[in-house]
């Protein structure tokens, strides 16, 4: 019983350690193995899961001499639908914690629409729910910071409780739209 409790703790130190590597870094989109600095892989999911006909595609690019995730695809109220996006779990063991942050941060280059960065903690237990805030991805590179305080919860009643953050996703949703976005840098700040 001691030696798990110890291997729990070991964990949930890791955990909280691997968000805050390099300042808070997620990704950069570096390593040669396509897996973020946190060591999970990057998912595309599009509302087909659920029925609906959006389309995407997710590929690495070098723009601009940068490193980047792209997603490119359409967006479809068709079926029910109404979402492409890209995600990945933030631990390979356990919620992180990143309370010792301020929210979070992204170096984006889009087609100028608007798109979401969805958070889902231990609290989110739905498929639709996450603690959502919006940004516009503009034609030229620009840094994004998105506090915590502005994501908003839907389809949930607790508060974001950034000590038990499970995934972060980058979401085109909720009308027709083409999108469009490459993401050179994901992390928190403080």
């Amino acid at each position: 019983m001691r030696r798990a409790a110890r291997l729990l703790a070991m964990t949930t130190l890791f955990t909280t350690i691997a968000g805050a590597d390099a300042g808070g870094l997620i990704d950069d989109f570096a390593a040669a193995d396509g897996l973020s600095r946190l060591g999970t892989p990057w998912r595309l999911v599009t509302d087909q899961v659920m029925g609906g006909v959006s389309s995407a595609a997710l590929r690495r690019r070098t723009l601009d001499g940068r490193q980047a995730l792209c997603l490119q695809g359409d967006v479809s109220l068709a079926n029910n639908g109404g979402f492409v996006q890209v995600n990945l779990d933030l631990s390979r063991s356990g919620p992180l914690d990143a309370s010792q942050f301020a929210g979070v941060r992204l170096l984006v280059r889009g087609n100028g629409e608007t798109y979401n960065v969805h958070l889902k903690t231990t609290a989110t237990s739905m498929p639709w729910q996450s603690y959502r805030a919006d940004f516009i991805a503009d034609t030229t590179w620009r840094e994004i910071h998105l506090p915590f305080a502005a994501f908003s919860p839907h389809r949930l009643v607790p508060a974001l409780d950034t000590t038990r953050l499970k995934r972060l996703g980058v979401v085109a949703i909720g009308r027709v739209m083409h999108a469009e976005l490459c993401i050179a840098e994901v992390g928190f700040y403080e």
